[in-house]
This record gives C-alpha cells, structure tokens and sequence, in this order.
C-alpha cells in the first residue's frame, strides 16, 4: 500500500469499568474485604439492637414520663439496665472500637463523638439506677442512639453494595452456554471453558459470552448495561462486542478475544474496587467537622457543667452536660457524605461513568477547560471518506470502482473505502490481478481495464494528468488535512477520494454543552495543524495544540495549569497517560487502551464524549447534596448543643433530654433522603446535550 495510505491513527476498543468504597472501621484497606460482611454484620447487629431496645424504651421511666404512662410490677426497673447494657456491648462495640482507633491516631472523629454519647449515656444511667435522686435515666436515648446509628451505618454498606452489585450483577448476565462453530458443525459447551481464537454463534436475543470480534454478519446489539446508552448500537465485521450484551435482531459469529480477568466486566470489578478504596477530600471534610463538632461538644459540656454549678445544684450540671454530650452525637454528619458518595458512585456506574478515583469525581465541579484528545476521542480514530471529485463518471461508481480497487487490501484507507461503496450499495464491480506497489499504491483489473489508486506520488511518478476540477478539490482537501487518494486509468486521474479521520456526532454537541456550562474546551494531536484546525472550526474547539508529541502532552496540561485553569484531559491511547495522571481530573474514554485507563480517575465507559457532560452534572449535583447535608447536619448541633446546655434557662425554657433525640432522629431521616434525591438526577448524556443546547 503507498506511503499516501499512512498516517491515520486508531483508537482501540476495551470497555473499562469501576469498583469499590471504604467501609467501616476494620475494612482490609485494599478495599477487598467485601461490603457483603459488613453489610450482615450492620443488618444483624441493627435488627438484634431494634428488638432489644423495645422494651429498653417502653420500661424507661424517662420515656413514661414523656407520654405519660407508668409500669410498676417487681423487677420493672431492671429491665431497661440489663437489656441497654447488652445493646450497649453488642450494637456499640463498632463505635467504640472505631473511637479507639482514631484515639490512638490522635485523630477524633466521627466514631468518637458516637462512642462519647454512649459511653456517656451509659455511664449516667448506671449512675442514676445506683442512684435515683440523680434522674438522668438515658437508657431508652441509649438504645435508640445505637439503633439509629446502625440503622444509619446498615443503610451506608447497602448504597456500597449497590454500587458495586449494580455491576457485579453485569456477571451474572453471562449465558452459561456458548454455540461454538466447529467447521460446519456447531457444538453447545459451557460458556467458562471458552478460550481466546473460538468462533461463536450468538443468536438474535441471545448475550454474547465472552469479550471478541465480529467475524461474520451484522447486527444491532443493546450495550445499554455495560455503557448505559439506550439505544443499539450496529456492530458489524471487524467490531469488538462486550461480553454480556444482547444481540437484538440478526445472528453474528464472533471470534472469543478476551476471557475470565481480561474481559471487559472484569475490568469494571476491579476499577470498582478502586474507586471505593480511594480517599476522599469531601469524606476528610465531613472527618474535620467531626472533630471540630467533638471539640466543640466537649468544651460545651465543660462549661454547662461548671456554669450550673454556680446557678444551679449539682444534679442540674450532671444532667445539663450530660444532655448536652448524648445530643451532640451527629446521626446526620455521620450520614451526610458518606451516603452522598455512595449512591452517586452507583448512580455514576449505572449511566456508564465509572469512578475509579472518588476526589476525580469531586473535583469535576472545578473544571475550567477540559483537554480533548483528537483521535478517538473527538473523532472515531480510524479513516473514512470525507468527499469525492470525479470527471466524466458518475461519484458512487466511482467510489464503486475504487473500491473493488482496494478491495484485497487491508490498509484502513482501503477498509475506509470499501465501506463507502457498501454502504452506498448497488452492483460491486470485482477486480482481478491486484498487486500492491510499495510507496506508490496498488492496482487491479476490472473487466479487462487497467486501474491504479494512489496519492500524490502515485500522480507525479506516472506523470498522470489530474482534470482541473479534481486537482482544485484534491487541493482544497489537501489544505484541510486530508488524505488524498486518485483514481487513475490510462495517465489520467478519474477520480479524487478525500479521506480524514471521522468526527463523531456528538463531539459538537460536547462542545457547545461545555460553552454553555462556561467551560472552555481545547483540543491535542499529533497530528499537523491543518488537520488539527479543520477539525477545531468543525467543532467550535477554544484552543488547539497540534504536532504535539507523546512525550509534550502532559507539559501542556501543565501549562494550562500555570494559567490557574482546572484541567480535565479526556483521551484514550497510551500517549495520552502521561497527560492524564498529570490533569486535576483524568477522564479515559470507553474504547481507550489499559494504560489510559489505568492513568485515569474516571472512565468512561462508552466512546461518547457527552458523557463528560454526565460527570460534570454527577459532580455539582453530589456537592450540593455534601454541602446541604453538612449545613444540615451542623447547624443540628450548633442549635441544640446550647438549648441542651439551658441558655434560655433564663426565660423558662429548657431542652428536655427527649426532645433532643427526637429532633436528632428526624435531623438523620433529612439527611438520608437528601441524599436519595440524587438518583432522580439526570444523567443520560444525549438529553443533557439537547438541554443545555435549548432543545428540551
């Protein structure tokens, strides 16, 4: 094939994926421990701690006082002591185990202001059953603290749980049988003994066993539970097809490329798994407010204490600090970001963004411009047919002829022009004879005429006459970076062929959503500043850098960098990884190479550069909930700390212990179900585009 051939980059189709979160105290710090053990372990621990903490709180005389009612038989008053000292051991030994270890990291947190309000309530209400005239009985608080808390906890490993059985599940939808071609035979054999190199028949309806590529036939194949796009895509000769996914109308053949942990799904596990084993900024945030709210809970019980000394008896600044240390627990600060995160990393897998890195996803809400690689990012990465000049023919034969030319080929501008002419359809010529000329193009017969197609080479060694019309198109082409093919027969050009690399549909779309968002957009390559132009005033691209070298693209992040921009790189070849590990936010796209992928924060996991809309919108929403959930949570404490301390004392009015863990209890149910709007987020790229472009 000519040197004319050359030049055209491919992109490499590998679906990624995601996996797991930090769980609680205790959890292998590889992530890999399994929500499945903490999950039981919080639901049974909550389901024995629900039961126990009835009658704690039907036979607590705090709590029939409240409603009004009294129990009075022999042994009564011993039943809230001995059952909240059991749920006391058994529903707050996670707590307290979780406060030893920050403790000892002189790092008090979350886990120490719970093991704080219980160890407190405990200690006051053994101290009230030893001695009465104290009355600070907080053993249905108590219980209903450690229920709350591990009701809380139960609900955080379950959203974990989701996020990662929403793909775990993506196994569970392999056939348990493969067709297997064996020449003309075709043999039924479990799908787990398939290896790499084996034909297999996927009939309409039918899920395609392992990951491969299509060998024979076309179909539409729904890919919806591995990219979250809705609607089939058409995979035909050649196409790489997942795993899992359904074939919908016609029957294909596809040669096996990748099985067990090489598959796509595999992939997805293992990117889940580290995802939910990344640290967070948001999740420090929420440790820091903890920490300030344990201070400031502490100092407060100090100075209730000391103050009802002065003003009061000693009983009152027993049961005034005490109050004030069992209320101050924050249910709510406990929830708020740990479930924000949770459901929207699941929220996230679901729609095809997979998160390997949590802060990425965070920090997408930041992003000044976002860094487009060129080929197979903004563009499909391998070559079609842009434009056709003839003389004294008709275009589609022409493009019939020169396809019957380049059939034998298998350079990707060959591949580019025969799926031209199938695509335009009509009678194929067949050509004889092909051979192939190094550096100057190949040639055929068809019905007994000599043809050759080749670049400008071909053209200037053949010394070939190009008709005016031709060599004015060819040169229009040639300006905008495009390949440039003839068609040639007897010393004159017939036909001229542009062909560039193909833009997707929906990079405009990407870019004009991102100006309407106020992001500005920039575009890489390696390839020449023509080409690279043409495609940017296609697109509506701020910025280009162009015959940027592998090794020179993380050394332009970094100079947008030094602007003060946020930058998030989108690419998908190996030359892109440097780039990506260097930007604030590294985004892989779906059919990117493993090394990009590995370089990345966040996958996408189709080749669909809207999705970078879907991360952006998943990012601003998830802060807001953080920030609403935490304001929440805080202001909680911040009001009732000092009611629970007496400061209205004064004119009358005092927080009773009770009305505290109510209004804590309802503070917890806000916050969880702020947290669960964030599934009603809209997230499906193409509707995102169409909004923010005015179209719905």
């Amino acid at each position: 094939m000519s040197d004319d051939h050359a030049g055209m980059q491919h992109g490499h189709e590998h679906m990624p994926g995601m996996e797991h979160m930090p769980g609680m105290p205790g959890m292998d710090h590889t992530g890999h421990s399994g929500h499945g053990d903490h999950l039981a372990q919080f639901r049974t621990r909550f389901w024995w701690c629900l039961a126990l903490a009835v009658p704690v709180v039907v036979f607590s005389p705090m709590f029939g006082g409240l409603l009004g009612y009294r129990i009075d038989f022999p042994g009564a008053l011993w039943i809230s002591p001995v059952i909240g000292t059991v749920i006391f051991a058994y529903g707050g030994a996670p707590f307290l185990t979780g406060a030893v270890g920050e403790l000892r990291a002189r790092r008090p947190g979350m886990m120490t202001l719970i093991a704080m309000a219980i160890s407190v309530a405990f200690v006051a209400s053994w101290a009230t059953v030893v001695d009465p005239a104290l009355d600070i009985d907080f053993w249905w608080e108590l219980a209903l603290l450690i229920v709350i808390m591990l009701l809380g906890h139960w609900i955080e490993m379950r959203a974990l749980a989701s996020s990662s059985g929403a793909l775990d599940a993506l196994a569970a939808l392999l056939p348990d049988t493969a067709e297997v071609v064996h020449g003309e035979h075709i043999m039924a054999m479990p799908a787990a003994t398939l290896g790499v190199g084996d034909i297999v028949l996927v009939r309409p309806g039918g899920r395609i066993p392992a990951d491969g590529e299509v060998v024979d036939g076309e179909a539409q194949v729904d890919e919806s539970m591995v990219t979250g796009e809705s609607r089939t895509v058409v995979r035909g000769l050649g196409a790489r097809v997942v795993a899992g996914t359904v074939v919908a109308d016609t029957a294909i053949r596809v040669r096996v490329t990748a099985i067990g942990e090489q598959t796509a799904l595999a992939g997805i596990r293992r990117l889940v798994a580290e995802a939910q084993a990344s640290s967070s900024r948001a999740q420090a945030l929420a440790d820091r407010f903890a920490a300030w709210l344990f201070y400031f809970a502490a100092g407060a019980g100090v100075i209730t204490f000391v103050v009802w000394l002065f003003i009061g008896s000693p009983s009152d600044a027993v049961s005034r600090a005490v109050t004030v240390l069992v209320i101050a627990c924050p249910h709510a600060l406990g929830l708020a970001i740990p479930l924000v995160i949770a459901i929207s990393t699941g929220r996230a897998a679901r729609s095809g963004v997979l998160v390997k890195d949590r802060l990425a996803l965070e920090r997408m809400r930041t992003v000044g411009v976002v860094l487009f690689d060129k080929t197979g990012t903004l563009t499909r990465g391998e070559p079609a047919l842009a434009g056709t000049a003839t003389d004294g023919m008709g275009e589609q034969d022409a493009v019939a002829l020169v396809a019957a030319v380049e059939a034998s080929s298998e350079h990707p501008l060959a591949r580019a022009l025969v799926r031209a002419a199938d695509a335009a359809g009509g009678d194929h010529p067949v050509a004889t004879g092909f051979r192939s000329d190094a550096g100057r193009g190949v040639a055929a017969s068809i019905a007994g005429v000599a043809w050759r197609v080749g670049g400008a080479r071909l053209i200037d060694e053949a010394r070939a006459t190009v008709p005016e019309r031709v060599a004015a198109a060819a040169a229009e082409w040639a300006a905008h970076g495009a390949t440039v093919l003839y068609l040639v027969r007897d010393g004159a050009a017939a036909a001229a062929f542009a062909l560039e690399d193909e833009v997707r549909p929906e990079s405009a779309p990407t870019v004009a959503a991102l100006h309407r968002l106020g992001i500005r957009v920039a575009m890489i390559t390696g390839d020449s500043a023509a080409v690279a132009d043409a495609v940017a005033a296609r697109l509506g691209i701020d910025e280009v850098f162009a015959g940027v070298l592998p090794a020179d693209k993380d050394g332009k992040v970094a100079e947008l960098q030094h602007r003060g921009l946020s930058v998030a790189v989108v690419g998908d070849g190996i030359n892109d990884a440097p780039a990506l590990a260097r930007a604030d936010v590294g985004i892989a796209i779906g059919a990117g190479t493993d090394v990009a992928i590995e370089s990345a924060g966040i996958v996408l996991a189709s080749s669909d550069p809207r999705a970078v809309l879907s991360a952006i919108a998943l990012s601003r929403a998830s802060y807001r909930k953080m920030i609403q959930n935490l304001v929440w949570a805080a202001g909680y404490n911040v009001v009732a700390v000092p009611l629970a301390a007496g400061v209205l004392a004064p004119v009358g009015f005092v927080l009773a212990p009770a009305v505290g863990a109510v209004l804590m209890s309802l503070s917890t149910i806000i916050v969880a179900l702020n947290a669960q709007l964030l599934r009603r987020v809209d997230l499906d790229p193409a509707r995102l585009a169409a909004r923010l472009a005015g179209r719905e």
